[in-house]
């Protein structure tokens, strides 16, 4: 193809990223008020800005881009409120975007009045066809734009009296500007920046977009550690990663660009941005997260962020968004559901800070705000273990292993007939209607225990069993002994020579619920003559009653064979 043409190779003789690996968090920076915000069909008001820079300090953003405040009257009252009314905590710093215009720069000065803390952001475009097409400049030109910004700010730096005044540049579109154009243009930024008198900003920040993703991420990768290692006075200088997302390599060009050296990231929440968006921050910090990282961001509450997002945007997450959408955590195919299911289980009784590992669920759903209710979802794709899992959630019910084949069977034809998901209401009621409520062919209409006291010699104590009980709408009053309550109303029944002939080949019980409220669950697995197997189920607040109505439900499943 001659349209389009592989992107050049960076220079880089020995690349040291591909054996490091990320420890610590970045220096993060929200552009969400600005990036994000002028990517918006409908920019926020300033009331709406107000809002969303509180949930961004919530979430624990140190630094928070707020504008473009000599762009537009709405931009500048946003951050005169901002400072006027209190609303900047003192360990946030607000910044501001500006180009290299003398009268912009003087306009942000007067915005900024009365901060405490500010990082003046000065930016022109340095790429190729940036200079060829949009500007008509030479490299000398497009360096001496960048360069006059600064003396600019030098200039009229008098106007930020008592604001500790940081500065940031960005070389915008870095990731098509050759790599030794833009450390020339920092350099010459440095220089003029630390030229006496240098402001005392701390580190100048070198904030490099990939304004627009052109390569792959390992590129971009050396791209950044090109630059790492031949800046000047490294020491002195923050790098900062800004990137999109137009290849969807945004988190991955971010998680290389931090191994390949980078200090400092700037983004969006869930990637809000032109085109295909920027960096999304949330994804970013929790991927660091699920590595055992120390974020300094809280998102223990993220589908409240998200809530909160769309109110004030407009825009929606996606439910396959990475982390924050609301089917990331949710399994509807059989074998994920079992494996999540078993996972689950195995962590009862494991202290909360052991080390997560259930399958297919990259870090623990609680951690973020979300319910273990929403893992698991039954469609016509999933299996017996999701149906086991919805029971055992929502419903307290534990079917032994041995029945759930069964339960998800009658689920999954359902479900087919459906022909979209149930939720956990139908499921339960599809096992109550199987098993609790089945009161044919075989009913109980009336029955008697007798609990007698074992005898001198006498091995255990007995129970004597009186039912009558209907079987095909014929009466039958029947009679028998046991060890106990279910075991002597199988001898009773055994008596009415119309009821087929069984034997029990699996008991189980649990309770359901706690205190006064509590329930007895048991399931009873019998045997027929003819050698098949069916399940039935009893619920009552005595269990011994419990297990006499599981063996009247497993009856009636013969009886429907």
């Amino acid at each position: 193809m001659a349209k389009y043409k592989p992107f050049d190779r960076v220079p880089l003789e020995r690349r040291a990223w591909p054996d490091r690996s990320v420890e610590k968090a970045p220096v993060w920076c929200s552009v969400d008020l600005r990036d994000g915000n002028q990517a918006l069909a409908v920019p926020m008001n300033v009331e709406r800005k107000l809002a969303f820079f509180d949930l961004l300090v919530k979430i624990g953003f140190k630094q928070i881009e707020v504008g473009f405040p000599s762009a537009s009257q709405t931009e500048f009252d946003f951050l005169r409120r901002l400072i006027d009314e209190g609303r900047i905590p003192g360990d946030v710093t607000i910044q501001v975007l500006c180009q290299a215009r003398e009268h912009l720069v003087v306009r942000t000065f007067e915005a900024i009045a009365g901060a405490k803390s500010a990082i003046f952001h000065l930016y022109n475009s340095t790429s190729p066809a940036q200079r060829k097409y949009t500007f008509g400049m030479t490299k000398s030109e497009i360096v001496e734009v960048a360069v006059g910004g600064i003396r600019f700010i030098k200039k009229h730096i008098g106007r930020a009296e008592g604001i500790r005044l940081g500065l940031e540049y960005s070389p915008e579109s870095f990731s098509s500007t050759e790599p030794d154009f833009a450390l020339e243009i920092c350099e010459a930024v440095k220089r003029e920046w630390l030229a006496p008198p240098a402001p005392d900003g701390g580190k100048i920040i070198f904030n490099l977009p990939t304004t627009v993703e052109y390569t792959t991420p390992n590129v971009f990768a050396d791209q950044i550690e090109y630059f790492c290692a031949h800046i000047s006075e490294r020491e002195r200088v923050l790098v900062s990663l800004h990137n999109h997302n137009d290849r969807g390599t945004g988190v991955a060009c971010f998680e290389l660009g931090l191994l390949a050296g980078a200090d400092r990231a700037e983004g969006t929440l869930f990637g809000n941005g032109e085109r295909t968006g920027n960096l999304d921050l949330v994804n970013a910090a929790l991927n660091l997260y699920s590595q055992g990282v120390e974020t300094g961001l809280d998102f223990s509450c993220l589908p409240a962020v998200a809530e909160q997002y769309t109110k004030l945007t407009g825009m929606t997450v996606p439910p396959r968004q990475p982390y924050a959408g609301e089917l990331v955590f949710t399994a509807f195919s059989g074998s994920h559901q079992d494996a999540i299911r078993k996972g689950m289980a195995a962590r009862e009784g494991q202290g909360e800070d052991a080390p997560w590992d259930v399958p297919y669920l990259s870090l623990d759903p609680h951690d973020i705000g979300c319910r273990y209710e929403a893992i698991i979802r039954i469609n016509s794709q999933s299996g017996k273990g999701g149906s086991a899992w919805i029971l055992e959630q929502d419903h307290g019910i534990y079917l032994p292993k041995a029945m759930q084949p069964a339960f998800g069977a009658i689920v999954q034809k359902a479900a087919d007939a459906a022909q979209r998901e149930l939720d956990s209401g139908e499921i339960f009621r599809l096992f109550a209607d199987r098993w609790l409520r089945r009161v044919e062919p075989l009913r109980i209409l009336d029955l008697a225990e007798t609990h007698v006291d074992a005898a001198k010699g006498s091995p255990a104590p007995q129970v004597l069993c009186r039912a009558s009980v209907q079987w095909k709408g014929t009466v039958h009053c029947v009679g028998g002994k046991g060890n106990g309550p279910v075991d002597a109303f199988i001898a009773a029944l055994a008596t009415a020579e119309a009821v087929p002939k069984f034997a029990v080949s699996a008991f189980h019980e649990h309770s359901i619920g706690t205190g006064a409220g509590t329930d007895a669950m048991a399931y009873v697995e019998i045997t027929a003559e003819d050698g098949a197997r069916h399940w039935g189920c009893g619920q009552n607040s005595n269990i011994g009653r419990a297990g006499i109505e599981a063996v009247v439900s497993a009856i009636n499943q013969l009886g429907a064979a």
